[in-house]
């Protein structure tokens, strides 16, 4: 199975970083942007300056914002739009000639209405495809700086993970295999709820053993959550559960922890995402989460703290004090 050319679906940070990344692998890669104007600047001024500013893109990096061309050009297809509109951009695909490509999905979300990882709702929508997981902790702009950062390829299909890992590792990108498509999508998926959650300590003023504590009884929560739908527990414990949960609750580069802490501060959700370019997935995945959980009847005392304050306009400290306060229990 030999990948020649890469198409990229969606010009946000993270997809233009793979875009970058790859033509300096030298592959042939189109990237593909909803936004014409975005797509018309970017082109003029081979940067990204909306969502990965200061990083030149290869001449090699063709773009465009017809969906036909981005498709038929690539052997591989990489999906890279925000998971809110993943089922608007798989209905422009089903319109083209998607069959006998490889799809490797990159974003991370839990659908808020059928509860459905993001490679579900792929194969959902286009007959028959292969799809590969790539998740890990990837803040775009390292990456696209060549700063040493690991990832994970996830199929049931081992071998075709293993096409996927050769064709993204380098010497600053290192990929791992795993099987566990269920734990990779999870994992990657609801830390950005615990994200969040470590944001608001921030916000708050709170030290570091809070953020300690969110974080690793976060941790378990993710676990508890990923184990009970068929996800093996130890890959909570690698690079797609507590590594990415590690990067996007410290970083100070993470949307999703910056979202939390402005929450933290007092402000109001609906503010807050409109003073951003980029989309935080946790205040999506929080609401899914948070249903899933009362459905399976799964303990998540975080992910609830958050869902309340983003959606029940509990006041953030009120939500600390209640976690703090709970019935005690054994660790």
């Amino acid at each position: 199975m030999i990948i020649k050319k890469i198409s990229i679906i969606g010009d946000g940070g993270w997809g233009t970083t793979l875009a970058v990344h790859l033509a300096r692998q030298k592959y042939p890669v189109i990237l593909w942007g909803h936004f014409s104007e975005n797509i018309a600047q970017t082109a003029r001024s081979r940067e990204n300056k909306r969502f990965l500013p200061g990083i030149k893109i290869p001449r090699q990096v063709r773009l465009t914002c017809d969906i036909n061309e981005a498709v038929l050009f690539g052997d591989l297809i990489v999906l890279s739009t925000p998971s809110e509109y993943l089922i608007d951009t798989l209905s422009k695909i089903q319109k083209t000639s998607y069959k006998n490509k490889i799809f490797v999905s990159v974003i991370k979300g839990i659908d808020p209405k059928s509860f459905k990882r993001m490679s579900e709702i792929i194969k959902d929508h286009l007959t028959k495809v292969p799809v590969v997981v790539l998740s890990g902790p990837t803040i775009a702009g390292e990456v696209a700086q060549r700063v040493p950062t690991t990832a994970v390829a996830a199929c049931a299909d081992h071998q075709l993970a293993a096409v996927i890992q050769k064709v993204f590792n380098s010497p600053t990108f290192r990929i791992y295999t795993n099987t566990d498509v269920i734990g990779v999508e999870f994992g990657g998926s609801v830390k950005n709820v615990i994200a969040l959650a470590c944001g608001i300590c921030d916000g708050l003023g709170l030290g570091t053993n809070a953020k300690a504590a969110v974080l690793t009884r976060g941790l378990v929560e993710v676990t508890r959550l990923g184990v009970s739908l068929g996800a093996r527990q130890e890959t909570f414990y690698g690079l797609t559960g507590l590594g990415d949960l590690v990067t996007t609750c410290f970083s100070p580069d993470s949307r999703n922890r910056s979202v939390g802490e402005a929450l933290g501060r007092g402000g109001k959700i609906k503010d807050v995402l409109a003073g951003m370019h980029a989309v935080a997935e946790g205040v999506v995945t929080a609401r899914a989460v948070y249903h899933l959980a009362q459905k399976k009847k799964i303990a998540m005392p975080i992910v609830t703290e958050v869902y309340k304050i983003i959606f029940e306009k509990k006041a953030p400290q009120r939500a600390m004090y209640d976690l703090m306060n709970r019935s005690l229990k054994s660790e």
